[in-house]
């Protein structure tokens, strides 16, 4: 894939950037050359700050011919309406405070090239607003009016803007950031090789999958033909140089995965989890209403507000159960055995969130996990309590028991069990999901859709062993080549 730099004057940027093509606006906007169907990525340094301006018709212009503009065209009208904060995740305000916790004064100003600060003061915002505005060159300026730190503004930047002194500095983080976009590509992997992306956190405390695992996903990559790569929360940038993306981290809406997944999809690639998964199983509230509505067998539940608290043990009675809405692996839910806990569990719960989770106590020895792809059962778990505790994972000073885990074949299973499942995962969608079920004499209970459900090697591929693995990389290369089709 072609790279080029467009700037408004060859002396605004004489420097030579391996893998990549310095050309003027003027040239990029009317010779016929750059109109030709050849894949391109266009870093736009002009000036692109006035509507319909030159810098301004570049990224027009680029997404037109089916090119890749950094920045798009959206988010220059978005910069120009004036309103910044509309720009920003959920999650940003939070990551904010922290990288700007240290700073005593009411305002800053902090520069991002390519997502790095020059002054190397604020690396962290500096980061988090490119991967957030995806603007090679920005300047934002934050203020502290009560205490918590906002953004006021956002200005796009064209190398011009940068003093000649330091635009040398401008083409090493130019240099770099081409760097680490280009390296999944080599020279060994052709560009008709279908490529995958498998996001991965080793810091991550609880993954979806261990480190068997992941490698086996690469092995079940490399048999269908394709090329796997391990990515990090580092590597947003990378993205564009695949054809799908496999998060294997634990998601979250107001987290790096989200924005990995949007990202993701917006640039074409197969992404599970996708970004509707993610924000529709990351909330019980939601889930709740699905399941209830489309007449899915759930424990009996009841929508917790602030006006509603006395009406928990009428209705459940004790103990029950009470949950957090986006908690996840068994952290957020508290079992509750007097009104004492329960007034306190709430509480702290409302700090959170308006609106909370209480259901029955459905005591089992073991709680049914299906795993459901492309709308059909992959694998079916027993996972058993954790000794001693009413939970699959317990946490106690510092460490973290997990039950045993025992794999079935989808027909060892009783029907009931993979027939409600399948139900209630593709209500969420096609992609990858965990339902956790509990059965009760002959009834059973949706308890949870989890999207990025554990793919453990020596549990969940207990049956199916290497064949689990391949089938789940099977589907992404059926999906890679059906989108490659649709556009040709």
């Amino acid at each position: 894939m072609n790279l080029l730099i467009v700037v408004n004057h060859p002396r605004d940027f004489p420097f030579d950037i391996e893998g990549a093509r310095t050309v003027t606006a003027r040239d990029y906007l009317t010779d016929p050359a750059y109109g030709e169907n050849q894949p391109a990525r266009v870093l736009n340094l002009c000036r692109t700050d006035r509507y319909q301006g030159r810098g301004y018709y570049v990224s027009l212009l680029a997404e037109a011919r089916g090119h890749r503009p950094l920045p798009e065209v959206k988010t220059l009208g978005d910069l120009q309406a004036g309103e910044p904060h509309r720009l920003m995740s959920a999650s940003f305000g939070e990551q904010l405070q922290k990288s700007l916790a240290a700073n005593g004064s009411r305002a800053c100003t902090v520069e991002a090239w390519f997502g790095r600060d020059p002054l190397h003061r604020n690396d962290a915002v500096a980061q988090q607003l490119f991967s957030a505005l995806r603007v090679p060159l920005l300047r934002a300026r934050f203020e502290r009016p009560n205490g918590r730190w906002k953004l006021r503004d956002v200005q796009a930047l064209s190398v011009s803007d940068v003093a000649p002194e330091q635009r040398a500095h401008v083409a090493d983080v130019a240099r770099d950031f081409v760097a680490r976009t280009s390296r999944a590509r080599t020279r060994e992997s052709p560009l008709e090789t279908p490529a995958i992306a498998i996001l991965y956190d080793r810091d991550e405390p609880a993954p979806p999958s261990n480190a068997a695992a992941l490698r086996k996903l690469c092995a079940a990559a490399r048999a269908l033909g394709m090329r796997a790569t391990i990515v990090g929360r580092d590597d947003i940038d990378m993205l564009g140089d695949f054809d799908g993306l496999f998060i294997r981290d634990t998601t979250g809406v107001n987290h790096y995965t989200y924005q990995f997944a949007r990202r993701a999809s917006a640039e074409g690639l197969v992404v599970i989890d996708d970004p509707d998964s993610i924000l529709k199983c990351t909330n019980k509230v939601y889930l709740n209403e699905l399941l209830s509505r489309h007449r899915v067998p759930v424990p009996k539940t009841l929508m917790v507000h602030r006006d509603n608290v006395d009406q928990i043990v009428r209705t459940l009675g004790l103990p029950c159960i009470v949950k957090q809405p986006d908690g996840a692996f068994s952290l957020g839910v508290a079992k509750i055995e007097s009104e004492d806990a329960l007034h306190d569990c709430v509480e702290r719960l409302f700090a959170k969130s308006d609106l909370v989770i209480a259901q029955e106590w459905l005591p089992t020895p073991f709680d049914w996990r299906v795993g459901v792809f492309d709308r059909r059962p992959l694998y079916v778990c027993k996972y058993f309590m954790a000794p001693g505790h009413w939970q699959v994972v317990k946490r106690e000073s510092g460490r973290t028991l997990e039950g045993a885990t025992a794999a079935l074949s989808v027909g060892e299973a009783p029907e009931i069990v993979v027939r409600t499942a399948v139900r209630a995962a593709n209500l969420i969608g096609d992609g990858l999901y965990g339902v956790d079920l509990k059965q009760v004499g002959d009834q059973c209970y949706v308890m949870e859709v989890n999207d990025n459900p554990n793919l453990d090697a020596g549990n969940e591929d207990g049956v199916l062993k290497d064949a689990l693995y391949r089938e789940v990389m099977g589907v992404f290369l059926r999906r890679i080549q059906e989108r490659r089709r649709a556009a040709a």
